[in-house]
């Protein structure tokens, strides 16, 4: 079972009686309070944090022909080792027919090829060619400016504040789905 992700003070602080225990739940957000400004929204500050770097990224990766869709499969292909189209559409969050579609796409350009498995001919692999491989490794370097570019005037101990704020609620937000899920 997921346990909430610790407070940085709890960490801290091996004294405090709170250290090491749940958190207690805290609302910081109302209905009402959504309903109006949204300025403040956590949610929707990520979601706008996301597009910003996903449209900067795809202007980085256009000249490279590749579109927003298809540089994400390449680099996981060539730096994660997925090298099914199942495995992808799964570390990808994207339905199986879509990633057929880009596959398909990748492959007439000439990036990637497929092969039947030989043990199992039901399981197709994916295999970057040489020009496949050429463009994979430009696309990190886009991802890195692009990034860079939305950190310009953060400190390290800032985004790093940010990364550990961050992983806390992606665990604290699996530790809900699998509580709303009888996970135990």
């Amino acid at each position: 079972m997921l346990k909430p992700a610790p407070s940085t003070a709890a960490k801290k602080s091996k004294a405090s009686p709170a250290a090491g225990k749940t958190p207690r739940k805290q609302d910081f957000y109302t209905a009402e309070e959504l309903s109006g400004d949204m300025c403040n929204n956590v949610g929707l500050l990520i979601k706008q944090v996301q597009s910003s770097l996903n449209r900067m990224i795809d202007l980085h990766v256009s000249p490279l022909g590749l579109t927003s869709r298809q540089w994400r499969p390449l680099v996981m292909i060539r730096y994660r080792n997925v090298n099914t189209p199942a495995e992808l559409s799964r570390q990808a969050h994207v339905d199986t027919g879509a990633m057929t579609r880009t596959l398909d796409r990748l492959e007439a350009k000439k990036f990637l090829t497929r092969h039947r498995c030989p043990d199992d001919r039901r399981v197709v692999k994916l295999e970057l060619t040489e020009s496949g491989q050429n463009v994979a490794d430009q696309i990190l370097p886009a991802i890195a400016t692009s990034l860079n570019t939305h950190l310009l005037g953060f400190s390290k101990p800032e985004v790093e504040t940010m990364i550990a704020l961050l992983q806390r609620m992606l665990v604290n937000g699996k530790l809900e789905e699998s509580t709303c899920s009888g996970e135990q």
